[in-house]
Order: structure tokens, then C-alpha cells, then sequence
């Protein structure tokens, strides 16, 4: 079994196949899953829409069969999904007390916070598993996290439990006096990036919303194409593979978010990518006088009034700028000069006037002071 090729029409960059996966996983289907997963082409810690991997719809839904099959396999149990709930997070709220000791056996961590500030220990407090929170802090977890609202996980459960927790914290060495304010764990305290979230299966943007209309340039690694995507000029530069396989195309998508990492007002940005096989492609904005080697080495670009001069104006934008540059520079054929028949002198701050070649009038006097001897 690969990759399917074939797509859904309202969700073109999902291959059916890894709709199918993520059903199977929900409803158990342990034989589905083991025969998707012994296709070493597949990916097993791919997100869904929400960034949910496998392990993580099946640890919400209590299949421990599928998880064991999972880990034993290298999916990564720290993953997170959008909200930053690892695996941990869903078995503790859901009451998987199996699932739990399979997943620290695994080295899960036990203190991960999602972007509320809970821990797993939280979430077992305050759905009443007793059980569950005491294995939590058996295994590390902390009384003292609190999340962003200032809570403990000793604050969201019931009062006969606190007096049972507050006692295996302390003979565990907890300092119970001792208070962890919520701090955001994302990427610059946004949600750009998470932690360790897992990978989209989303392919990037639709093909078929390129509008590519010119080729640039072409090479050994692909064709580099002009053209417009959501109203803006961009390129785009198609890769030429001989074969994309699922595994190259799940290499591509994990190596095209790193090109987002380099956000600088010098550095031409990589917009989004297709990853759509056979169709591997790389969007970035268009530069309409190319590269830094370009401007200064073949002056294609804008580097003073002297380039611009040299692009005059194109009504199709193919050899020059489409629009005629403001500060365009038209030299004119210099005027004959004109030789006055008899000398004539001038008024400072009156306007010369313009003689054509005729001599001033009578009523302008002419004197001519003789040389004293």
C-alpha cells in the first residue's frame, strides 16, 4: 500500500488514504492500522486538521493495543497537537489509566503544560481520577505548576482528594509551599510554532490556485515560472524529480518549514509550497529585477537613476516596467544657439526676452562709454 494519488475535491492536498488511517485509529481498527504501518513509506506522526497525531486519537479513545503498536513503531509520544495537548494530556482527561503507564514507560513527559497552562495532573484532578493523579505524581508530576489562570491541580479537585495528593506529593519531596507560575512555552509566546507539535499532513496550497504564466528560467533542479497567487506576483519555482515517492514527498514537507524560519526584510520570502506528487514546488515573491547579483553585476535591477534609464517602458512588462517610472528621464535635442547681430545688455530679474535671431529694439539704449586717455 502507498500513498494514494488520489485526492478529495474539498480538501485537494489530503490524500484519501490519510483520512482513512485516522478513521481506523479512532474506531480500533487494529488490523487496518498494522497493515497501514507496515508500509515503512508512511508517516506515523503526521497531524490531522487539529494537529491530532495516531497516538493521539488513540490515547483519547482508550485503544491500548493501537498504542502499543504505535510506540513500538517511534511515534513520538511528546507531540503536540494545536492546543499543545500531548498524548498524556488526552489519556489523564479521558480516564486511560493503561494508556497512562504505557506512555511514561516511554519516557512521556509527565509536565508538559498545553497552551492553558494544565499539566496531565490537572486534568486527572479535576475529572475525578484519583487514581490516575496519584500515578502522575509517583511518576514526577508536580503539585506546585499552576496553570494561566493561577491554578494548581490540587485547586481543581475535590476537597476529599487534595488531603490524599498533598500527602504522596510530600513524602515524594515536593515543597507544597512552593508556587510555578503559568509561563508561555510557544515560540516567542505566540502560536507559530509549538514545542514539538506534530506535522501537518496538510501539503501546502493548492496547485490549481497558481496562476503561472511565464517561464523564467530553466535548469537541471526544475523550471522557475511567473506568475500570480492570491492577487500577488509570484514565482515558482517547480522541482524536476524523476520519481517522487512518499518518502520524498514526506521529506519535502518536513524540510520546507525550516525556509520559513528566515523572515528579514533582506531576504526574499518562501511564501508556501505544493506538495502535491508529481508536483513538488516552492513559492516565493517575484523580484522584478532579480537578484543581488543581478543589480550589481548586469544592473537589472534599480541601483540609481542610471537603471532605470536603461529599462524603458514595456506596455507588456516583459522587457521593462509595465507602468512608466515616474522619475523617467527623456533627453531632448539640444536648441541652435542664437547670435545676437549687435551687443545688448540686460536687466537683472526681468525675463530675457526671446530674440529669434532679431536685433533688441530701439528703445532699449545702448551705451558704449569711450576709454579715457
Amino acid at each position: 500500500m502507498t500513498l494514494s494519488t488520489h485526492y478529495h475535491s474539498h480538501k485537494p492536498n489530503v490524500p484519501i488514504i490519510m483520512e482513512d488511517v485516522f478513521g481506523w485509529v479512532r474506531e480500533g481498527n487494529a488490523f487496518q492500522v498494522r497493515v497501514w504501518l507496515d508500509d515503512t513509506e508512511h508517516d506515523l506522526n503526521l497531524g490531522d486538521d487539529h494537529g491530532f497525531s495516531l497516538l493521539h486519537w488513540a490515547s483519547k479513545e482508550g485503544h491500548v493495543n493501537i498504542v502499543e503498536m504505535l510506540v513500538s513503531r517511534g511515534a513520538r509520544v511528546n507531540a503536540t497537537n494545536m492546543g499543545d495537548d500531548t498524548a498524556l494530556h488526552l489519556a489523564a482527561a479521558h480516564g486511560h489509566r493503561e494508556i497512562i503507564q504505557k506512555l511514561l514507560a516511554k519516557k512521556s513527559d509527565v509536565n508538559a503544560v498545553n497552551e492553558h497552562g494544565n499539566s496531565p495532573l490537572h486534568y486527572a484532578c479535576f475529572w475525578g481520577y484519583e487514581q490516575i493523579a496519584e500515578d502522575l505524581i509517583h511518576a514526577g508530576a508536580l503539585l506546585s505548576i499552576c496553570n494561566k489562570y493561577g491554578e494548581s491541580p490540587v485547586d481543581v479537585c475535590r476537597p476529599q482528594v487534595q488531603k490524599n495528593l498533598n500527602e504522596i506529593a510530600a513524602n515524594s519531596g515536593q515543597d507544597l509551599n512552593k508556587k510555578i507560575a503559568f509561563r508561555d512555552q510557544t515560540w516567542k509566546g505566540t502560536k507559530t510554532r509549538s514545542r514539538d507539535a506534530t506535522l501537518s499532513r496538510y501539503t501546502g496550497v493548492d496547485i490549481s490556485q497558481l496562476n503561472l504564466t511565464t517561464k523564467i528560467a530553466e535548469s537541471h533542479s526544475g523550471e522557475l515560472w511567473k506568475g500570480k497567487w492570491q492577487g500577488n506576483d509570484i514565482v515558482a519555482r517547480i522541482l524536476m524529480l524523476r520519481q517522487v515517492t512518499p518518502r520524498i514527498s514526506r521529506d519535502f514537507q518536513e524540510e520546507y518549514p525550516t525556509l520559513r524560519i528566515f523572515s528579514h526584510p533582506n531576504v526574499c520570502p518562501v511564501l508556501a509550497c505544493c506538495n502535491q506528487p508529481p508536483n513538488l514546488v516552492v513559492v516565493s515573491q517575484f523580484m522584478p529585477f532579480g537578484s543581488l547579483y543581478n543589480i550589481l553585476h548586469e544592473q537589472s535591477g534599480v541601483l540609481g537613476i542610471k537603471v532605470k534609464i536603461m529599462l524603458p517602458h514595456d506596455p507588456k512588462g516583459q522587457m521593462g516596467p509595465k507602468k512608466p517610472l515616474p522619475d523617467h528621464i527623456q533627453i531632448a535635442e539640444p536648441k541652435d544657439d542664437t547670435v545676437p547681430s549687435q551687443p545688448y545688455s540686460e536687466h537683472k530679474g526681468e525675463k530675457k526676452p526671446d530674440m529669434g535671431g532679431v536685433a533688441p529694439p530701439a528703445s532699449v539704449p545702448v551705451h558704449i562709454p569711450q576709454a579715457a586717455y
